[in-house]
């Protein structure tokens, strides 16, 4: 039926386009010279009506494609991909009659990967349920949801007389607070976040549902590289990133195994002393084509073909291969932190393959930091998990809390799971040398991980303000874009040579007076 529905788009294209205007008049006047001054208002009555029926055709062909017994996601019960396409085609067919357009939006629960590893694979589907029936509930009758893959929706605007920028984006926070809304997991309440792009009339690469829906999913893609939470709308400049799935899933298994994919490092710095205090691990793939590629583009690939664990062994080999050749050049760095992932804590080898990694290098365990995100202690009532980490604890590596603040990980929480040191989220850095309230918050946080005596570092430190209020807070680590970008092994080794000399030649930011 769609092929039926693009002729009917052409005949309509051709019969009402500028030639067949052109001859009204001359159709007009031989209606009158034939039929006389009856005839001719016949006439002018009938044509706007035949105007509109050839107007609608495609979306009558099209309405019949969308057929009431399609098949539905088994989970959710929501339509699949290919019906918000065909609702989307069928207002852009006959916005033109209606003077009505539409708009699409794409939807992805940050860290619904996490969490599944975590709960289950049925608290996670109760957890999808329950995000479709908030975005149901919160749109409007004849708008259309569907779930495309994972934990991720699309939504059709049913005919809107205006879907621009101010409209698009009150909407997306109006349901971004639907689904931020509290998840009962097995018992447990547990909170998540959700990225949202978008594609307004008229910014489509072509005029169809198709176009519109794969604009929405590259500006979802450009908001999971901002960060959780974020919200984008398409621009045409954005094409350029979006990366063909196919190729991905071809070559990922490949750049594992031939040194494509490795970490690069983001320096920690200490507030004390103006040192380089350690090193965050970061996977990026050196694809020989398309340049550097962010794991937001390739780690759903790596999660589809069951390679996770293996990358986790990459990134943890060259973490530690890269740690010993700073000792032997010179540039002690106290710690490489990696991230771990709940399906990496849930791996019963995982404390054996750490111990051989760090004995192969002859690298003592406190020198791996081993980074866990806060929702993972906040809601897991995994043993297996809770054991990895005490005998990384035991063993003497040190557990970071990644992300905190954001996760509603309690106190009890922090205790029973041996947290060396929280990794405060950027959200409360952002101006926290401008804004009362950001102190406020930072100043509370550092005082309770004082008290539980816990380290300190603050994420996502972007100015040189922001720096010296942590500094002053009594924040013991900073790491973000002011002090330098997350860089390949090979340039590590100038920035620090660079560091040590800039550090010994300026006055370092000082920290606040006790």
């Amino acid at each position: 039926m769609r092929h039926i529905a693009a002729k009917l788009r052409r005949l309509r294209d051709a019969l009402m386009g500028p030639q067949t205007l052109a001859f009204l008049p001359a159709i007009c006047l031989s209606v009158y010279w034939f039929g006389g001054e009856t005839a001719l208002v016949i006439a002018a009555l009938l044509i706007p009506a035949l105007f509109a029926v050839i107007g609608a055709l495609p979306s009558l062909a099209s309405s019949f494609t969308r057929d009431p017994t399609r098949a539905r996601d088994g989970v959710t019960g929501l339509p699949l991909r290919p019906t918000v396409i065909d609702a989307l085609d069928q207002i852009l067919d006959s916005r033109d009659v209606t003077g009505r357009t539409t708009a699409c939006l794409a939807i992805d629960l940050d860290d619904y990967r996490a969490l599944e590893a975590n709960w289950g694979a049925d608290a996670a589907d109760n957890m999808l349920k329950t995000a479709a029936n908030r975005l149901v509930n919160t749109l409007r009758e004849h708008d259309v949801v569907a779930r495309l893959e994972g934990a991720r929706f699309a939504i059709g605007l049913a005919p809107v007389r205006r879907a621009d920028l101010e409209t698009l984006i009150q909407l997306a926070s109006r349901l971004q607070a639907a689904l931020s809304e509290p998840y009962t997991l097995n018992a447990t309440k547990v909170y998540a976040t959700c990225s949202i792009g978008f594609c307004m009339p008229n910014r489509a690469p072509a005029c169809s549902g198709q176009a519109f829906l794969d604009a929405a999913e590259v500006a979802l893609l450009d908001a999971r590289h901002n960060g959780p939470g974020s919200i984008r709308a398409f621009t045409p400049s954005l094409t350029p990133k979006t990366l063909d799935r196919g190729t991905i899933l071809a070559d990922v298994g490949d750049a594992l195994e031939n040194g494509q994919i490795v970490p690069w490092f983001q320096p920690q710095i200490s507030t004390d002393t103006g040192e380089v205090s350690g090193m965050e691990a970061l996977a990026r793939w050196h694809h020989p084509e398309k340049g550097i590629i962010n794991p937001g583009d390739f780690i759903s690939a790596i999660e589809e073909l069951g390679l996770y664990e293996r990358l986790g062994e990459v990134i943890l080999y060259h973490s530690l291969m890269s740690l010993k050749t700073w000792d032997k050049a010179g540039f002690h760095v106290d710690t490489v932190a990696v991230n771990f992932s709940p399906s990496d804590l849930a791996n019963p080898k995982l404390v054996d393959k750490i111990r051989w990694e760090l004995d192969r290098f002859e690298l003592d365990p406190s020198r791996l930091s081993i980074e866990i995100l806060e929702s993972v202690i906040a809601s897991s009532d995994n043993d297996i998990i809770t054991r990895n980490i005490w005998a990384l604890k035991e063993m003497g590596c040190g557990i970071d809390l990644d992300d905190y603040g954001t996760g509603h990980a309690s106190i009890a929480n922090i205790r029973r799971f041996a947290v060396k040191r929280i990794k405060i989220d950027r959200s409360y850095v952002t101006r926290c040398d401008l804004d009362r309230d950001q102190q406020n918050m930072l100043a509370a946080i550092l005082t309770m991980a004082e008290r539980l005596e816990l380290e300190t570092l603050a994420e996502g430190v972007e100015t040189v303000g922001e720096h010296a209020m942590l500094a002053q807070l009594g924040c013991g680590h900073v790491q973000g874009f002011s002090i330098s970008r997350p860089m390949a092994f090979e340039k590590t080794l100038e920035w620090m040579d660079v560091h040590r000399r800039k550090l010994a030649e300026t006055p370092r930011i000082g920290k606040r007076a006790s």
